[in-house]
């Protein structure tokens, strides 16, 4: 937020309180930021808040950049049951104890500037509120305060000049240091790679563009941890994801089961690593073929910043710091002709494997348990309706769509089918008293990815490798699970876009991986650990798991720690120093506390 004469901008991400609204990042590539949301489930949450220091007093002109989020399924839905006065992320601005008198959230389908009117406003210390009305989604990315009236630029490249022009954000980004390796991503492939390489005496950065670490295990999306660890021909391979593991089998459980403190703990005791929480990557600095920076933005404060490293390691899961860099990529099915492996298709497309939005209900003898009609949401009837109290991995979307540029579109289906099912099971279904006493007591708002792009390596990793038992000599990470795939999936008197998946399993005998998946073919000091590594869309059926991801991370650290012993490169470390690569597998990343008697070992 800056103030000036005659304009003012608030970030709705960076209030001072947030109330019960929650930030959204996940689409802000996409449409320039973050936002907030008014994640309520269907009761308006609670306020928003800014104090903001007016230098003028005046007849202010207001602008809001907000969206009508259902508005792109109007003509699926039966628009005639309701106006806009009923569209689901319906707010207001109340300004020093006055509400304004308009309703935001409730005029078009795409991000856009929404005029308030005026509202006079006296120099010094002004409160600004955001009031949801609905508890169903609304959100709000921006407010701008005018004396002029002029509208604000809504194209992606105008409005980022904008925003950084009147926020005073600065022209250079704020040097955050140097490292040996620059981890992009948090999740559990992440926090190994960090973790691994700063127990080896590498000072590393881990840069995660949420609050908290640990993606689909954490407390935001509620994936249970899937694979097997210390299988041979490493046993070792796995320590460290024994200790960050919160032992929940189960997805969709209370947020306590996936205890986020163990996660974050692991990372913040590591004396070499320096955490960046709400940071998220946005540009790449080459020299070459080699990365010699990459630049992130606070998401919060909107301020740039710069992490400078000798090695980088992309596990974003989708990729995001090797798309940057120019890394090659693949995304979608390779087509059997392309593979030769039984499970492609005829003709190659791109379908991936989609989002889960997860959710669950509780019983709840005592509270009010209705739930409002949801005009605007999928409709449902009793052939139909999904007959649940808790939705669970299948609760899958967007096969087939692009997972990141749509991935605001992808959720936001996701929440139209939970709210409408919910709704009808409530309020219309013919045994709706199997529900009478049933919360909706939760429903993710961060969708959790399986396949988005894929990273490619020296080796692409394919079915008949796994199946064939075909040796590589760099052989690590063992990946246990079958060959998972998924698909949409159809029920009986339902005609709308695919809401849930099924999956085909073919079952493996465990198998070593080759290192060479785990670091990129054209950009020399980039590794890669998580569902973004060099393989096809097949093999990703099996390696895509979060314990298995975790040895990939645990592998990328220890051959970081080498590629800073022989100042050589992720390929180096295979070409020339394969045994003792084989022999640090063997050994795994040292236990906590012991990284001072190794502190001298990767800058020998």
């Amino acid at each position: 937020m800056n103030t000036y004469r005659d304009k003012i901008i608030v970030e709705a991400e960076s209030f001072d309180e947030f109330g019960g609204w929650v930030v959204d990042h996940q689409a802000m590539d996409v449409m320039g930021s973050p936002y907030l949301l008014a994640h309520g489930l269907g009761k308006p949450v609670e306020d928003a808040v800014k104090r903001i220091p007016f230098k003028q007093g005046g007849n202010y002109h207001i602008w809001v950049r907000t969206r009508e989020w259902a508005a792109p399924w109007n003509d699926a839905v039966d628009v005639s049951r309701y106006d806009e006065r009923e569209s689901p992320g319906r707010f207001q601005l109340v300004i020093n104890g006055r509400v304004l008198p308009t309703v935001f959230g409730n005029r078009n389908g795409e991000w856009h500037w929404q005029y308030g009117g005026t509202a006079a406003i006296e120099a010094g210390l002004v409160e600004i509120r955001l009031r949801d009305l609905t508890g169903f989604d609304g959100r709000c990315d921006a407010i701008v305060f005018d004396l002029d009236g002029e509208e604000p630029p809504n194209a992606l490249e105008a409005l980022t000049a904008f925003r950084k022009r009147w926020l005073g954000l600065p022209n250079e980004p704020r040097d955050k240091g140097t490292f040996d390796l620059v981890v992009a991503g948090g999740g559990i492939a992440g926090i190994c790679a960090a973790v691994a390489a700063a127990r080896l005496g590498l000072k590393v950065a881990l840069v995660h563009n949420r609050p908290v670490v640990g993606g689909n295990n954490s407390s935001e999306i509620r994936v249970q941890l899937g694979g097997k660890v210390n299988m041979e021909p490493f046993p070792a391979l796995g320590n460290l994801v024994n200790e960050l593991d919160p032992q929940q089998k189960q997805n969709a459980r209370p947020a306590s089961d996936y205890k986020d403190h163990l996660k974050m703990d692991l990372v913040s005791n590591e004396p070499n690593i320096s955490l960046f929480l709400n940071t998220h990557i946005q540009q790449v600095h080459l020299d070459g073929d080699r990365i010699r920076a990459v630049d992130g933005v606070d998401i919060l404060t909107g301020v740039p910043c710069r992490f400078s490293g000798r090695l980088f390691a992309d596990c974003t899961g989708d990729a995001n710091l090797g798309y940057l860099a120019g890394a090659d990529f693949r995304t979608g099915r390779e087509s059997v002709a392309e593979t030769g492996e039984s499970h492609a298709p005829e003709i190659a497309d791109n379908l991936t494997m989609g989002t889960s939005v997860m959710w669950y209900s509780v019983v709840d003898e005592a509270a009010d348990c209705g739930f409002p009609e949801t005009p605007w949401a999928v409709q449902f009837d009793d052939q139909s309706c999904q007959k649940a109290r808790k939705g669970d991995w299948d609760w899958e979307l967007g096969l087939g769509r692009d997972q990141i540029k749509e991935i605001e579109y992808i959720r936001d289906y996701g929440l139209r089918v939970v709210y409408g099912n919910w709704s009808f099971l409530k309020n219309k279904y013919t045994n709706k008293a199997e529900f009478n006493h049933r919360r909706l007591d939760w429903v993710a708002y961060i969708g959790g990815k399986r396949e988005s792009r894929r990273l490619l390596g020296d080796v692409i990793l394919q079915e008949q490798d796994i199946f064939g038992r075909r040796f590589f000599p760099d052989r690590c990470v063992t990946t246990t699970w079958s060959i998972d795939l998924h698909y949409p999936r159809t029920f009986p008197n339902f005609h709308g876009e695919p809401f849930r998946a099924r999956c085909e399993k073919t079952k493996i005998e465990p198998y070593a991986i080759p290192y060479r998946c785990l670091y990129s073919r054209n950009i020399a000091n980039l590794f890669m650990a998580g569902r973004n590594i060099s393989v096809t869309h097949v093999a990703l059926g099996t390696v895509r798991v979060m314990k298995t991801t975790g040895m990939m991370g645990e592998v990328v650290g220890m051959a970081a720690a080498l590629c800073v012993k022989h100042r050589t490169t992720p390929r180096g470390v295979y070409a020339d120093h394969l045994d003792e690569f084989r022999a640090a597998l063997a050994e795994g990343v040292p236990s906590f506390g012991s990284a001072t008697m190794l502190n001298t070992i990767a800058h020998q």
